[in-house]
């Protein structure tokens, strides 16, 4: 049922009375390129959303825990790694891991992760963002409580792969989920926040590895620790409803049953915006079930479709995006952080542990200010000016190896420049830009591949980097890094668009 809480802070106009308030359109505002004009545009090109600040919180919050539970995984397993692999503290039998061994246990969950990925371009739109949700958080809960308890390698390796087929579902349904349901004025400030909590997840797998890592058996306590917060996520998203835009994409392709639809996606808005049902929510959803109309939203998405059009243009963006975010080297660099603090003198440094903690905290406050500022200063601004940066560090990090090794304050600097950085762009704005661009229609399929591509991307970066260091050194790598980084500045500045202010139906219609 939805809430009956308003918000004083928003504008008393109706829906009506916005609609009434906007005169003197153009003809060229009435017909783009044949196309009509969104319905939900409104005054200076910015939809004002009535909506209660507590009640959007919620449905950015549940889907977002996935994200935290990604980043725990992630942190955690840098301290079970350890923890696996000692005699002494590992509780097991099977402890002496060969490093293919350990590598797979290490990266299980990002081949589960590509799993996950394939898995979402099929049922995805046939399950919704919210049951995808609800699969990924039970998935998340059974793969823990697998490798918690595994009493060999082999089911170690089996609850690694479950987790990470989780992790792909989230990292698919969360951005569509959040886009879906967050008003207009803060959509960008909320999927970017995704990326905080993600980060928030790694320093707290940090922080309960370096807690736990002395304990005999520690690793199964760490990843055991992930089971409460899957539990939290999957009575949260029981109790969300539907994302509105996905059961209006119902509605178009079951004609059948498009009243039902509508009205579901009416009650579904309200209950997400905190408001009463009324007249506005019912001719809300009607304009954008009207603009959803003149997409030909209607038909449904076939394999063939999602490599033509308006899709192909938003995969070659997304996909692009996604892909510089992995190969401009993060996994190399991170690599590479305790050995540049350590010869720079920090004997914090001399756990790696607490390395990861520092560089987390950094991550967070520039996560914190991408958040703050990408829909005021918009995305591709913070793209340019964050993929710049990451090349400057990069071709910093080359020189430090290829011809300044006695000045490793050089390093430190470019490590802490490329972590800001990246943290200020491609972390936050890669996973934006991915839930936006695609068309409804064919959102969840494109998307799946996007995530596909990163997955893939990462897994590439991190199994081809020992080899490649050692044929080429570490100098001569970052610096090719540093060339990919610079092409990856080149396709920002070509292809990818403005979105801030702009709701998803108007991306689809003048964007795409």
């Amino acid at each position: 049922m939805a809430s009956e809480v308003s918000d004083p802070e928003q504008p008393k106009l109706s829906f009506f009375e916005r609609i009434l308030k906007k005169d003197g359109r153009s003809s060229s505002q009435d017909d783009m390129d044949g196309a009509r004009e969104p319905l939900v545009t409104v005054v200076d090109d910015r939809r004002a959303e009535d909506y209660s600040r507590c009640a959007a919180i919620l449905p950015f919050l549940f889907p977002a825990l996935g994200g935290l539970l990604y980043g725990y995984d992630i942190g955690a397993t840098s301290g079970a790694s350890v923890s696996l692999e000692s005699a002494e503290l590992s509780g097991t039998t099977w402890y002496n891991l060969s490093s293919i061994e350990l590598g797979v246990v290490v990266s299980g969950s990002v081949y589960g992760a590509l799993i996950g990925s394939i898995v979402a371009f099929n049922v995805a739109d046939f399950l919704g963002r919210r049951r995808e949700l609800i699969v990924s958080s039970t998935l998340y809960a059974i793969g823990a409580l697998i490798t918690a308890l595994a009493p060999d390698f082999a089911i170690l390796v089996i609850g690694r792969l479950v987790y990470g087929v989780g992790i792909g579902l989230t990292m698919h349904a969360a951005p569509m989920y959040i886009a879906e349901t967050s008003p207009v004025q803060i959509r960008g400030l909320l999927i970017s926040l995704k990326e905080c909590f993600i980060v928030l997840g790694m320093l707290l797998g940090y922080t309960i590895g370096s807690l736990e890592v002395d304990l005999v058996g520690g690793w199964r306590y760490m990843y055991a620790t992930s089971i409460p917060l899957s539990i939290i996520m999957f009575i949260g998203m029981l109790w969300l409803p539907a994302s509105p835009r996905w059961l209006l994409l119902c509605a178009m392709q079951n004609r059948d049953n498009t009243e039902e639809f509508k009205n579901r996606a009416v009650c579904a808005l309200c209950k997400i915006r905190g408001q009463p049902i009324d007249m506005v929510a019912s001719e809300h959803v009607s304009e954008m079930l009207v603009e959803l109309s003149f997409m030909e939203e209607q038909k449904p998405a076939s394999f063939r479709e999602v490599f033509q059009g308006k899709c192909l243009k938003a995969l070659i963006i997304g996909c692009g995006v996604v892909f510089f975010q992995q190969v401009t080297g993060q996994p190399s660099v991170l690599y590479y952080a305790a050995t540049i603090l350590q010869t720079a003198g920090f004997t914090a440094a001399s756990e790696s542990t607490r390395v990861s903690i520092l560089l987390g905290f950094l991550k967070l406050i520039a996560t914190g200010v991408a958040v703050l500022v990408v829909d005021k200063v918009g995305r591709r601004p913070l793209l340019i000016t964050g993929v710049t940066g990451i090349i400057v560090s990069l071709f910093m990090l080359a020189g430090y190896y290829l011809l300044l090794k006695d000045i490793p304050f050089v390093a430190v600097i470019a490590l802490l420049l490329y972590v800001s950085c990246y943290q200020l762009s491609f972390g936050p704005i890669g996973w934006l830009l991915i839930s936006e661009i695609f068309p409804l229609r064919l959102r969840g399929r494109g998307l799946s591949i996007a995530v596909l591509v990163n997955f893939g991307a990462n897994a590439l970066v991190t199994f081809a980097f020992s080899p490649l260091r050692e044929l080429l050194g570490a100098g001569i790598l970052f610096a090719g890094f540093g060339v990919i980084a610079i092409l990856a500045l080149i396709f920002i500045i070509i292809y990818v668009p403005e979105t801030k202010g702009l709701t998803l139906e108007e991306i689809e219609a003048k964007i795409l």
